[in-house]
């Protein structure tokens, strides 16, 4: 029998052959199915788990038993650990004069008795001028490894700000790097 122009050709197996349920389910729908089944076999690892462990007795714990504290906390502080160098020991008192006493810019010292980077070193210092100088060389150190070569003196930058924040975070960068050195 000759094929007509009229009729189709015959099928293949894979043109009858239906398409995958990926190609008709929207992602939604995948979604969905997916959290499904999860949720499927999440119920039968709970069911397996209380199965398994249902001949394990277990008595309530009362807390009190567990955690005791006293009635009244009582805080005290700390013993602060001093650095155990000379010059990182005199950057911690050059800091804590500087919060005490306050910043100031321009000058060593004001008319308040505020002080800056260099004006709290030398006061902390006591007339040791090879302590000072020590201490200050760390402090632009410092100084330089965070904020780069060209600042030129500790007090130029202590000049440089409106605040005391970075001053007095770099007395504290300063203390460790002494501290470190073992100056």
């Amino acid at each position: 029998m000759a094929a007509s122009p009229h009729t189709a050709p015959a099928r293949t197996d894979q043109q009858t052959r239906p398409a995958p349920v990926a190609e008709i389910l929207s992602l939604d729908a995948r979604l969905a199915a997916v959290e499904a089944a999860m949720t499927v076999r999440l119920d039968e690892a709970a069911v397996a788990h209380e199965v398994r462990t249902a001949h394990i007795s277990t008595q309530p714990v009362d807390l009190t038993d567990v955690i005791t504290v006293p009635l009244t906390p009582t805080l005290q502080p700390q013993p602060q650990q001093l650095p155990a160098t000379p010059v990182a020991a005199l950057l911690e008192r050059a800091r804590a004069r500087m919060e005490a006493d306050g910043w100031c810019a321009g000058a060593l010292t004001d008319e308040s008795g505020a002080v800056c980077l260099l004006g709290a070193i030398r006061k902390e210092a006591g007339g040791d001028r090879g302590l000072e100088a020590d201490a200050a060389s760390v402090v632009l150190d410092a100084i330089r490894r965070r904020f780069g070569d060209h600042v030129e003196s500790v007090p130029s930058f202590n000049d440089a700000h409106g605040t005391d924040r970075i001053p007095l975070r770099m007395l504290d960068q300063a203390a460790s790097l002494a501290d470190a050195r073992g100056l």
